[in-house]
């Protein structure tokens, strides 16, 4: 990533030589926590559908998860809605406490701007499985999708956002405030949509593939 925006600023080098100089810097990863979501069992658990699935297109597959952002004192957590096809973060919520009230905002918000997409993927927390949330992607025509148990890989793209997300933000910055956080996170998820170059996309962002690649939306009647 670093390489791809180099060359964006006219730079000829390689991954090779910015590795050296990450090495020579001090530059090293800094890794996150475990997960925080709990399964309720008394909420219905949904078939995870995209194994096999070829997904080439935006508003196909949109997925879910959260994860905590630590501060420099306690933490916030932090849902974000990603279009699979394109990697672009379409709606995120903060939130002090781990309801569901946040993530359905962050839904409602993603579905308001952009539609809706055919299948809506996320793990088994009791944020996603619970009646409020799934109700209101039913209520949407939306097909459920959920990960097996303990299969991390299975919405792998949002965790990869949120390695990006901590390692180039979050744990550079000591955030004393839920506002320093907001405003960190929203600048962040500006230069992940706009202009940070993904390999998975040829070296583009996902701002454009999603633009580029997006199917014409049904006149309004």
């Amino acid at each position: 990533m670093l390489r791809d925006l180099l060359r964006q600023e006219g730079h000829a080098i390689g991954r090779r030589q910015v590795a050296t100089l990450m090495r020579r810097m001090g530059i090293t990863a800094v890794y996150r926590a475990p997960r925080i979501s709990q399964r309720h069992p008394a909420h219905r658990i949904y078939p995870y559908l995209l194994r096999h699935l070829t997904i080439t297109r935006p508003n196909h597959v949109w997925a879910a998860d959260i994860t905590y952002l630590p501060m420099q004192r306690g933490f916030v957590y932090l849902c974000a809605i990603l279009d699979w096809a394109s990697r672009r973060v379409l709606a995120w919520r903060l939130s002090n406490t781990l309801t569901t009230d946040f993530c359905v905002d962050a839904v409602q918000e993603a579905i308001k701007r952009y539609g809706t997409p055919e299948i809506f993927n996320t793990d088994q927390g009791c944020q996603f499985t619970s009646q409020e949330f799934t109700g209101l992607l039913q209520t949407h025509g939306i097909q459920i999708s959920m990960d097996g148990t303990g299969r991390w890989r299975d919405n792998v793209f949002v965790e990869r956002l949120w390695r990006s997300l901590k390692y180039e933000e979050v744990y550079l910055h000591a955030y004393e405030t839920v506002r320093a956080a907001q405003e960190g996170v929203a600048r962040y998820m500006t230069f992940y949509n706009q202009i940070r170059p993904h390999r998975a996309l040829d070296g583009r962002t996902p701002d454009r593939v999603y633009w580029e690649n997006r199917p014409a939306q049904p006149a309004a009647a």
